[in-house]
């Protein structure tokens, strides 16, 4: 990173109280905009990630890919936040900081006298985002909040795991680290409104960034499918879509989407079948999903011949936004 650049937050200083991903996360997308971001580690092992493989060799020492990964642009100082004057040492770096971003265990750094309440009063401007599990806002708590929580747990108890993968498969598990990532993002969007509200006020705030919501959010659609017509989602098959996944062709697979009868009726036209623009088992999403079996031999079937490139070239001119997997 070139110094004499401005960035967006040049002269903003983050201490990071963070482990594994969904801190190191937030605070690396606020290092990347030019904060300088103050990594707190404890002394001997560091963050965990440092441990976990896979590992790279550079110059004779074994470092760990995803910890480089999550890493970048930071500053790390080891410190024992157990001990009297580790704790001291954090309230002076408060005291002279903009943010801090917390993702330990709920109640570690309460006990330490570290969490919101406590550094507020050495710098009410301040601003203190904490990632958990289920949720630490006082008065916003539930019997969850206590419980630590890695990212399979969120997607587990926001239901995506129930929608990934096949009915007749058990639930599975999205993109490692998925929540994570997500709840760092969000964080950092949450901190960058703080900060803009700081600007106004002149005081600093707590970003309270729950997991579990975060997750639920990403599960919008199914949210609303039930809210409004009362159904329960299913894994592997939608109710009102289709044609949405991956469909093969001659060497592998593309991927489709269909949210209308527009775009329906544009694959019928290309792959030579008008006819099921308006046959009733086609002429819209509800109708097609029904008949899902019926319909996908027909469009692969068109595919057969055809390589990747070529079916996404054609569906693409054809006003349908398809993509090689």
């Amino acid at each position: 990173m070139t110094n004499n650049i401005q960035r967006p937050l040049s002269g903003i200083r983050v201490i990071g109280l963070e482990q594994y991903m969904s801190g190191p996360y937030c605070t690396l997308l606020l290092a990347d905009a030019g904060a300088e971001v103050i990594k707190i580690e404890r002394p001997g092992p560091g963050d965990p990630r440092r441990a976990i493989p896979p590992f790279v060799e550079k110059d004779g020492v074994k470092k760990a890919g995803g910890y480089l990964a999550y890493n970048r642009n930071k500053k790390s100082l080891a410190l024992n936040l157990r001990s009297q004057a580790g704790q001291e040492i954090l309230r002076k770096l408060a005291a002279a900081s903009d943010v801090v971003v917390e993702n330990l265990r709920p109640g570690a750094t309460a006990k330490m006298g570290l969490d919101y309440d406590g550094l507020k009063t050495v710098n009410p401007r301040l601003i203190y985002a904490v990632i958990s599990g289920f949720g630490r806002l006082p008065g916003y708590q539930s019997d969850y909040s206590s419980r630590p929580a890695f990212d399979i747990v969120a997607e587990a108890m926001s239901g995506i795991m129930d929608l990934v993968g096949f009915a007749d498969k058990p639930p599975t598990y999205t993109l490692y680290g998925l929540a994570d990532v997500y709840s760092g993002m969000m964080t950092a969007y949450g901190i960058m409104q703080a900060l803009f509200m700081r600007e106004r006020t002149g005081q600093g705030q707590m970003v309270d960034s729950s997991m579990l919501d975060n997750m639920l959010a990403l599960n919008e659609r199914m949210v609303t499918l039930y809210s409004v017509t009362g159904e329960a989602p299913q894994r592997g098959r939608l109710q009102h879509l289709w044609p949405r996944g991956s469909f093969k062709c001659q060497d592998g697979y593309i991927a489709v989407n269909v949210p209308d009868d527009i775009i329906w009726q544009r694959i019928a036209k290309t792959i030579g079948r008008p006819d099921l623009a308006d046959d009733p088992r086609s002429a819209d999403g509800t109708s097609r999903a029904a008949n899902a079996d019926f319909l996908r031999p027909i469009v692969e079937s068109w595919m057969a011949d055809k390589t990747r490139a070529e079916v996404v070239d054609t569906l693409n001119a054809a006003g349908v936004p398809t993509g090689p997997v």
